[in-house]
Formats: C-alpha cells, sequence, structure tokens
C-alpha cells in the first residue's frame, strides 16, 4: 500500500503537471479534424498523468515531465483511437494507394509520380488529391498511425508484443523506418522533418514552400502513403 506520504507525493505531481496536460492536448487539437473535443484529450490525458505518477522511478534517468509527457500523450491518442472518427472509405483508399505505390515503385525502381498513381487506380488527379488530404487529416503525428492498416481484422503483429525478440525486432523497424524517410522525394522529406521535427503547422510549411495549406497536406499525405507502400512487409 502506498503511504500518506507517498500519496501527497503523487498529488504534488499532478497539481504541478496538470498544465502539461492542456498544453500537450491543444498541440495534438491543432493537428486533428474538429469534431475532436479539446475536454475529451485533457481527461484522458490527466488519466496517464495519474498514471505516471503512480509508476514513475527516477532511477531509471528520465525526468519526471518527460516521462509523463510520453504516458500523457499515449493516453491521449488510446483515447482518440478508441473513438475513431475516420469513415473506414478513408481507410480502404488509402490502402489502394499505397498498393498501387508499391507495384509501381517495384515495376519501375523509382519513386511512383502522382499521376501513374491516379492512372493505375482509374480515377482523376483531383480525386487522387483528394483522398491524400483525406488520408493525412486522419493521421496524428505518429509513424506508427501513418503504417497503421486501419483494418479490424488485420494480422499485424500485435502493439504489445513480448518476449526476448521484442527489442531487436523494435531495433529493426526503426532502422527500416528511418531509411524509408531518407528516400522519400527531396519535398516530401522536407514536409515531414518541418511538420514533425520542427512541429511547424500545415499552414506555415505552406509559408516556408511557398505554396498553399491544401498542396502541403496533399504532399504530407502522399508521403505517408509512400512510407505505407515501402514498410508494406512490416504491417
Amino acid at each position: 500500500m502506498y503511504s500518506a506520504t507517498q500519496q501527497t507525493a503523487q498529488e504534488e505531481l499532478v497539481v504541478r503537471y496538470a498544465p502539461l496536460v492542456k498544453r500537450i492536448a491543444y498541440h495534438l487539437l491543432s493537428r486533428l479534424p474538429p469534431n475532436v473535443q479539446a475536454d475529451d484529450l485533457i481527461q484522458a490525458g490527466m488519466i496517464g498523468l495519474l498514471e505516471a505518477s503512480r509508476h514513475y522511478d527516477a532511477a531509471q534517468g528520465a525526468s519526471f515531465e518527460t516521462y509523463a509527457g510520453i504516458r500523457i500523450r499515449g493516453a491521449m491518442l488510446d483515447e482518440i483511437r478508441r473513438s475513431d472518427w475516420v469513415p473506414r472509405s478513408v481507410h480502404r483508399k488509402a490502402r489502394m494507394v499505397a498498393q498501387a505505390m508499391q507495384e509501381i515503385e517495384n515495376r519501375e525502381g523509382r519513386d511512383a509520380r502522382s499521376s501513374e498513381v491516379a492512372e493505375a487506380m482509374g480515377i482523376s488527379l483531383d480525386e487522387y488529391h483528394q483522398i491524400l488530404r483525406d488520408s493525412a487529416s486522419c493521421r496524428i503525428a505518429s509513424f506508427d498511425d501513418a503504417l497503421e492498416t486501419g483494418d479490424e481484422d488485420s494480422d499485424a503483429v500485435p502493439e504489445h508484443v513480448t518476449g526476448p525478440l521484442e527489442g531487436l525486432q523494435k531495433e529493426r523497424f526503426q532502422q527500416a523506418l528511418a531509411e524509408a524517410i531518407a528516400g522519400l522525394p527531396e519535398r516530401e522529406r522536407l514536409v515531414m522533418s518541418l511538420y514533425y521535427d520542427e512541429e511547424l503547422n500545415l499552414r506555415e510549411i505552406g509559408e516556408v514552400l511557398g505554396v498553399t495549406e491544401s498542396r502541403v497536406c496533399q504532399i504530407h499525405g502522399q508521403a505517408l502513403l509512400r512510407l505505407r507502400a515501402r514498410m508494406a512487409e512490416w504491417i
């Protein structure tokens, strides 16, 4: 059982870092559809903060803020996944794009062009660009989400795999993902870097590149689906 001192210390951590929950919630909210509510994210984040206060071990080396931030964000992402707002048709079309990209790139030995993917799918370029925008808008700022199948009946390896090879498999996945990102076309790689590393929003990236926010969304969506195509063996 927890002692009174331990409980007091946990309560103090929760009070002190409650603003961190709001900060993470609004940062995520800026990248999500308008029907996602800040209150829902904050509520999930507070649960993550409570869990962090109970399980934090200073001996592991990470600061509490770093540890709590991971737990808070993870709790929010779990809540978003449970309340998936994305129509299944979006997931289905995204899979079709990724498959077409993979086939073209395997056949041609180079990056698949937008016109080639649209032609392979039998749709117009405008329709293709709309799929890219829809795909980008349903993704959270996580490479793991970018590679999800969105399929309830997927045979993919469960998220919490246990066993002696877990660490090695995760390391190999991270290496393969890094190589796939490095191999993206230059503009797609730049958008991914500005979005995930520099944490700029789409409007800000558009200002950097001199293009519209809608065009940045297309580039972002295409980068995500190209990664998905190139990481197919991991899905």
